[in-house]
């Protein structure tokens, strides 16, 4: 049965697919929206076509709710972002099935309305819901004061420091988490 992310408030939720492209793209394509994931590199429509949708549909399990969840405005039905789940590790070779790996990328227009808490907190609540999920966690660099800042809101506690390397950078980030009750 495919999971489903009760609306709020303001917004609603829905897994995206390939069929999504556009939507990843555009976001993509702000540098201040990329500062952090890419050093403020705009994707192009390939790397979203050949890198993107590849990753996300790898991960990506409706019965899970596993994927890139897109966030749509209720009011006027217009995308302002999305959130991740998937399992922490999932690329690796021991991915951790238990701990869940949220994260968020919105639009600038979108930045200091509360929207990524509320997606997140409403995302988080139904994953927590899941017998097998044991903790949540969420990484971001240490400079991405905004991310950090959600982590907090969420719940979720300093666990440690790491250098990422994943895009050829050696940056200072977090790792923040929180056990499912």
């Amino acid at each position: 049965m495919k999971m489903n992310i009760a609306v709020t408030t303001r917004l609603s939720f829905k897994l995206m697919d390939e069929n999504d492209w556009q939507q990843l793209y555009e976001l993509d394509q702000d540098p201040a929206v990329m500062q952090y994931l890419t050093q403020g590199k705009p994707t192009t429509l390939e790397e979203i076509k050949t890198k993107a949708i590849p990753r996300m549909l790898a991960y990506r399990n409706e019965q899970q709710g596993w994927g890139l969840w897109q966030v749509t405005l209720r009011e006027s039905n217009t995308f302002i972002g999305w959130v991740l789940v998937r399992p922490m590790g999932f690329f690796s070779d021991t991915p951790d099935f238990s701990d869940i790996e949220v994260g968020w990328r919105f639009k600038r227009a979108s930045w200091g309305k509360g929207y990524a808490i509320e997606a997140a907190q409403a995302i988080c609540s139904t994953i927590e819901k899941q017998s097998q999920v044991k903790v949540i966690s969420a990484t971001a660099l240490t400079a991405n004061v905004g991310s950090i800042n959600i982590m907090k809101k969420l719940g979720m506690q300093l666990q440690h420091y790491y250098i990422h390397t994943d895009d050829g950078s050696n940056l200072t980030a977090a790792l923040y988490s929180k056990p499912c009750s």
